[in-house]
């Protein structure tokens, strides 16, 4: 019987893209830098998302990922931008001064907290996920939060979910379920840690990494009677 709910945060529970679209748009307007379309979020996205993958695979650190990803993105649009470290800086305030749900998650999160433990674990910067979590007012009903900058480890990482599971209290790995949208972080993590897995997986995307996945659903909502068979 499933206890312990552990939810990822960015493209889980909030929807990244959203955030990331309005938050470097934000950045092009504070520092001046010019126009910044749909498409140029689009291409800085996939960057973004690369360097992220390099860091959950352990090839390069969170301050490579936080410089690298911008400039490699300026460099690529053709944009003389060199204040990499202040305009970082002012994206992770940015990236909590909206928050967009995924299938209205913050009530689903409510309800269940009368039936579940639940915890956030994320590898956002503490700057950006802090605020998140109290700006969308997630703090407050979750029982705990494990921010890999905090840890000092990144999910996948084994070191990352020890922390966590010796922190949550005393549960077996058969009563906790890791909720996540990302195979390479949530999902090889879970694996790792041997606890239960469920892939948020609103695109049906294949598990192309022959990961275990205890339970899938296309919409969070799917949970709330899913988890009752467990």
């Amino acid at each position: 019987m499933i206890k312990v709910l552990l939810w990822d945060i960015d493209g889980t529970v909030l929807d990244f893209l959203a955030s990331e679209r309005y938050a470097v748009k934000k950045c092009f307007e504070i520092f001046g830098i010019g126009e910044c379309s749909d498409e140029m979020v689009d291409r800085y996205s996939l960057i973004n998302k690369k360097y992220w993958t390099l860091l959950e695979s352990g090839k390069i650190t969170k301050p490579d990922v936080l410089r690298m990803r911008f400039e490699e993105f300026f460099i690529s649009e053709g944009i003389d931008f060199t204040d990499i470290d202040a305009l970082n800086k002012e994206y992770q305030v940015r990236l909590g001064d909206k928050i967009f749900f995924n299938d209205d998650s913050f009530e689903l999160i409510k309800r269940l907290s009368n039936k579940f433990k639940q915890f956030a674990v994320t590898n956002g910067t503490a700057a950006a996920q802090e605020r998140k979590l109290r700006v969308s007012g997630l703090e407050e009903i979750l029982d705990g939060v494990f921010i890999s900058d905090k840890i000092g480890f990144e999910k996948p990482t084994a070191e990352f979910f020890d922390v966590v599971l010796s922190s949550i209290g005393n549960y077996g790995k058969d009563e906790i379920m890791i909720i996540g949208d990302s195979l390479t972080s949530d999902i090889q993590g879970g694996n790792n840690a041997g606890i239960l897995c469920c892939r948020y997986n609103p695109e049906g995307v294949e598990n192309n990494k022959n990961l275990r996945i205890d339970l899938e659903v296309k919409n969070l909502n799917e949970l709330e009677e899913k988890l009752s068979s467990f």
